[in-house]
């Protein structure tokens, strides 16, 4: 499985000047490559080079591997839209490969810049330390709230995956994070709180429109994502370790398209919807779960917090807000966990539906 790893740099002051002017420089060349592109609408690389190469080197001075990614860069994201001309800001990432930077031992890394190479020393975890020599394949140099950092690809073996008779069933939502079919719950009570805050914190300070508020709005934009991101790992890791200690596969609902799917009333409700991350906790621990040889098994939703898990009988009247009582035989419960059980029994006689492609962690591309 391919995975990206965050690696910190830590450059000197001169070193941070020659990579903002490398950066800007080869934004400002896409640029000029996505105005070719779109306007002899080809998203082909080879005709893209031979249209432009020269031209790019000559005008701002690239190296000729450099030049080469920022055509490949512009020919990938012209390529997801072609009735759009790509834009790409000034401190988008740089693609890197092979022949433009190499590491030098374990703690530092030789970078091309306009100004030559530059041997950087670079800060990780033991996370990352436990991974690095298995980087393969390109990687992009990203900077964010004015530090530099590299996203290395790195390919994690797995294990293979055990076969699993029994099912742990999880459902997810949003006052409760998610429920597992054993009665486990992380609640969504704090995060929740945490999120409300921040909404009326942004508000206020895009109120005041000072260049302190703005200041502060921008120190504290990731702070919330973060601390959400965080939340979901956890969680990720507890039901991945859980399911594996008990020799049992993981069932999710299969949330494709959901935020399309639901209708909210009100400001309050859409915000709540829209900033929980359903997407990012699936994927957490659909990625942790292949690591550790645990089977993931992906169920249609529909009717699973209606069913009645001692009759079968589906209804939409069996589920009352948090509450389930079945109408038809009595039989009462807790609505997530009733949808967490039900959830993992479908997955008994589901077939298997994870893709094998996705990627932990996206890159930015622009």
């Amino acid at each position: 499985m391919k995975q990206t790893l965050l690696v910190k740099l830590l450059p000197t002051s001169e070193q941070v000047k020659a990579l903002s002017e490398t950066m800007e420089t080869f934004n400002s060349a896409c640029n000029e490559i996505a105005e070719v592109a779109f306007e002899h609408r080809t998203a082909n690389k080879v005709k893209l080079q031979k249209l432009i190469y020269y031209n790019v080197r000559h005008r701002y001075g690239l190296s000729a591997q450099l030049t080469i990614r920022a055509i490949s860069k512009v020919a990938e994201v012209y390529k997801r839209d072609k009735k759009t001309k790509p834009t790409f800001r000034k401190d988008g990432a740089i693609v890197f490969d092979q022949r433009i930077l190499s590491w030098k031992g374990v703690d530092r890394v030789s970078i091309l810049t306009l100004k030559g190479r530059e041997i950087i020393p670079v800060k990780y975890g033991v996370y990352q330390a436990q991974r690095l020599n298995r980087v393969k394949g390109q990687a992009d140099l990203i900077l964010r709230n004015g530090v530099f950092y590299l996203a290395v690809v790195v390919d994690i073996p797995e294990p293979p995956t055990y076969n699993a008779e029994e099912w742990l069933g999880i459902d997810l939502g949003i006052k409760n994070i998610a429920m597992d079919s054993d009665g486990q719950v992380w609640s969504g009570n704090q995060l929740n709180g945490i999120r409300k805050r921040h909404a009326k914190l942004r508000a206020k300070l895009q109120s005041i429109g000072t260049k302190s508020a703005k200041r502060l709005l921008k120190k504290r934009s990731r702070k919330e994502s973060r601390f959400a991101k965080d939340v979901n790992h956890v969680i990720s890791k507890l039901l991945v370790a859980k399911a594996k200690d008990t020799k049992r596969g993981i069932a999710l609902e299969d949330l494709g398209g959901i935020r399309s799917r639901i209708t909210v009333n009100g400001k309050r409700q859409r915000r709540i919807q829209h900033s929980w991350s359903f997407h990012q906790l699936r994927k957490f621990v659909e990625y942790k779960a292949r690591l550790n040889g645990v089977p993931i098994r992906l169920v249609d939703p529909r009717n699973t917090s209606r069913t009645c898990p001692n009759c079968q009988a589906v209804a939409k009247e069996n589920r009352k807000e948090e509450h389930f009582q079945c109408v038809h035989c009595g039989y009462t419960g807790f609505a997530d966990h009733i949808a967490a059980v039900n959830i993992g029994r479908a997955a008994v006689n589901q077939p298997y539906v994870l893709s094998h492609s996705f990627q932990p962690q996206d890159k930015p591309m622009n």
